[in-house]
C-alpha cells in the first residue's frame, strides 16, 4: 500500500493530512486491514474539545472494536456522515471518501512532529 507522502501518521495508525489550520483525520490502511470488515462507526459531534491523544471515537470491525485517538488537538468542525450509513467505506477508501471528522488545529507543530508516510511504512513493517 502505497501512503500518501502529503499526510503524517501516528503509531495508533491514525492519518491526518493540514489545509491551513483544518485537519482532516482518518484511520490508516493498515489499520482497516487488521481490523476486518467494519460493521460501525462511533464519531464525535462538531463542536467538541480534543486534545492531542485524546480518544474520539471507536471503529467497530467484526473482530474487534477500535478506539481512535485525536493525532491533533482542537474542535472538530464535521464528522463524515457517510460513515453512518456506510461504515464498509473505511475498508474501501480508508485514505480518501472515508475521513472521520475535520478538526480546527488549535497548534500546528503537532502536525509536523507525526510520522511521515516513510517513517509510517516502516513502523508497520517492523510491526507485523
Amino acid at each position: 500500500m502505497n501512503y500518501p507522502e502529503s499526510y503524517r501518521y501516528t503509531k495508533e495508525h491514525e492519518w491526518v493530512s493540514l489545509a491551513g489550520d483544518t485537519a482532516t483525520v482518518g484511520i490508516t490502511f493498515h489499520a482497516q486491514e487488521e481490523l476486518g470488515d467494519i460493521v460501525y462507526v462511533d464519531l464525535p459531534k462538531p463542536g467538541a474539545q480534543l486534545a492531542k491523544g485524546d480518544s474520539f471515537g471507536s471503529v467497530e470491525s467484526v473482530k474487534a472494536v477500535s478506539d481512535i485517538y485525536a493525532p491533533v488537538g482542537g474542535e472538530v468542525l464535521e464528522a463524515n456522515e457517510l460513515l453512518t450509513s456506510s461504515p464498509e467505506k473505511l475498508n474501501e477508501d480508508p485514505h480518501e471518501a472515508a475521513w472521520l471528522i475535520k478538526i480546527r488545529v488549535s497548534d500546528p507543530n503537532e502536525f509536523n512532529n507525526l510520522l511521515s508516510a516513510a517513517d509510517y511504512q516502516t513502523y508497520v513493517g517492523a510491526e507485523s
